[in-house]
């Protein structure tokens, strides 16, 4: 691929460049500096420090919030207000079908998650220093006006109206516990019940304890799934290989402990001991609730439920909507003993 040599600017026309670019856009506040951050709880990442060089940016317009999201893809950054963002994260991140006070209870754990992102001024898990998050599930799922546009196509105007109206109707509010905004995890499919955040991540939150959640087994159709492995994957994908010196079988698996949350805690495969979650994600299974059938040399999983379990069930949440519930119902019965307050005060506070 041949490349044109690329024409120098001038001092002048840079500055009067970003001068008017600074004017279309926004008024930023750069914090320099090494910054430690804690990884946040969600997305399956437990809380360790990390280093984060390089220049920092919050933003406030007139428009309030300005939320930069790095789109992967594109490898750009799109800045737009908390609210749109919102918009884009509710429409990512659960079916447009859903009932309005399930999408309403989605679009105040979304928000939650990035004011609080901004509160502790947590620039974590980013590829890019200039953006606040990623438009994928590291942070949250995000989707561009321009996507939706393109993916709805003739039904862009209904379904956003619906989008709209979540988002509209639930307004600068967040969900805190003792004051501050949650960590407001969130998965697509419980196995029955969710779970205590302990018994999947190496942490104890009050506000994240395990609740039955019965609807997500009567509608979501990720509730049960299978997967086939060979038993030479198998052995591969969890770093079993001591089983001939050991005399023990990779076959010769049994579980040792369940979680509250009806999920496999920890289990033995070929005499060594995982947590459900460590088999969940070495052998990518939808959850840590499964059970297995070996045939010859090839083993069957069945998994119940789909995501970390941890927090809302978003099929469950459709389940409670449908039953009458509200969003506020709904948020404070997977979130134990939380509120629901503006994120204004907050905002300005940090």
């Amino acid at each position: 691929m041949m490349f044109k040599k690329k024409r120098v600017l001038g001092k002048g026309v840079i500055l009067w460049m970003a001068v008017c670019l600074s004017s279309m856009l926004c008024v930023t506040i750069i914090v320099p500096g090494l910054l430690v951050k804690k990884i946040p709880d969600g997305g399956g990442q437990p809380p360790i420090q990390i280093a984060n060089d390089g220049l920092l940016k919050e933003t406030i317009t007139e428009q309030g919030l300005m939320i930069p999201v790095y789109l992967t893809k594109k490898a750009t950054i799109e800045t737009v207000p908390l609210e749109q963002y919102v918009k884009g994260v509710l429409a990512a991140e659960m079916p447009v079908e859903f009932e309005l006070e399930a999408l309403k209870a989605q679009a105040m754990a979304a928000r939650t998650y990035v004011v609080r992102r901004v509160i502790e001024k947590d620039y974590s898990n980013m590829p890019v220093n200039d953006a606040l998050v990623t438009d994928t599930t590291a942070h949250q799922a995000y989707i561009t006006d321009q996507e939706l546009r393109d993916r709805w196509d003739k039904r862009y105007e209904t379904n956003m109206a619906k989008i709209d109206r979540a988002v509209n109707e639930t307004k600068d509010l967040i969900l805190t516990y003792e004051h501050k905004p949650i960590n407001a995890t969130f998965f697509s499919t419980s196995n029955g019940y969710t779970e205590n955040s302990e018994d999947y991540w190496p942490f104890k939150s009050p506000y994240l304890r395990s609740v039955p959640s019965p609807w997500d087994i009567k509608l979501s159709s990720r509730y049960q799934e299978t997967i086939d492995l060979s038993y030479k994957s198998m052995l591969q994908k969890l770093g079993v290989t001591s089983i001939a010196t050991t005399g023990t079988s990779a076959k010769n698996m049994k579980v040792l402990a369940w979680s509250t949350g009806h999920r496999i805690k920890t289990i033995t495969i070929g005499g060594k001991i995982f947590s459900g979650r460590e088999v969940r994600e070495k052998l990518g299974l939808a959850s840590s609730q499964f059970t297995w059938k070996w045939s010859g040399s090839k083993i069957t999983f069945t998994t119940y439920g789909y995501g970390h379990g941890v927090g809302l069930s978003q099929w469950g949440a459709n389940g409670m909507a449908m039953e009458g519930k509200t969003a506020e119902q709904i948020v404070t019965y997977y979130y134990t003993g939380i509120s629901i307050e503006k994120a204004t005060p907050f905002i300005q506070k940090s």
